[in-house]
């Protein structure tokens, strides 16, 4: 029986871009920052000859863990289309946030571009335990959707 979510893994082009990003932009603290290598991780992940770097982050009010994993071998390549809400498969991550206004104007300021403005959910959409929500969708630099939700 499932007991819950382990960790989120996010394959990354460039770490050192991608933890500036979700740290310094978006408050993220590192916890685990490991090195890849050998038949264990090959069998895992069925591919040879893997050389990669996995830091784990969470966010300030904890778990679940992210995993930002970076490839050194084999490369690995983006797929098309990966941006779009309607591309089938795993689409995006919701993060819940205090003070949407702050967040919105730190990504802002980071130079990160907003799918829209953020945008109430009317009433009567969805029930939300946590109270009526407010979001917004971006892209992390590697184009993966990313959601601010706040709830009041």
């Amino acid at each position: 029986m499932i007991r819950g979510i382990d960790h989120i893994n996010i394959v990354v082009a460039d770490l050192g871009r991608s933890l500036r990003f979700y740290c310094d932009v978006l408050g993220f603290k590192p916890t685990h920052d490991v090195h890849l290598e050998g038949g264990w991780i090959d069998r895992i992940v069925g591919l040879n000859g893997v050389k990669a770097r996995a830091v784990f982050i969470v966010a300030p009010a904890g778990e679940p863990r992210i995993e930002l994993l970076c490839y050194a071998a084999p490369p690995g390549v983006a797929p098309g289309e990966n941006s779009r809400a309607n591309t089938i498969g795993l689409r995006h991550l919701a993060l819940r946030v205090d003070d949407l206004a702050a967040t919105v104007a730190k990504l802002r300021a980071a130079g990160v571009t907003l799918f829209s403005e953020p945008v109430r959910v009317p009433g009567g959409i969805v029930k939300f335990a946590a109270g009526d929500k407010t979001l917004v969708y971006f892209l992390d630099p590697d184009g993966v959707i990313l959601e601010l939700a706040e709830y009041r």
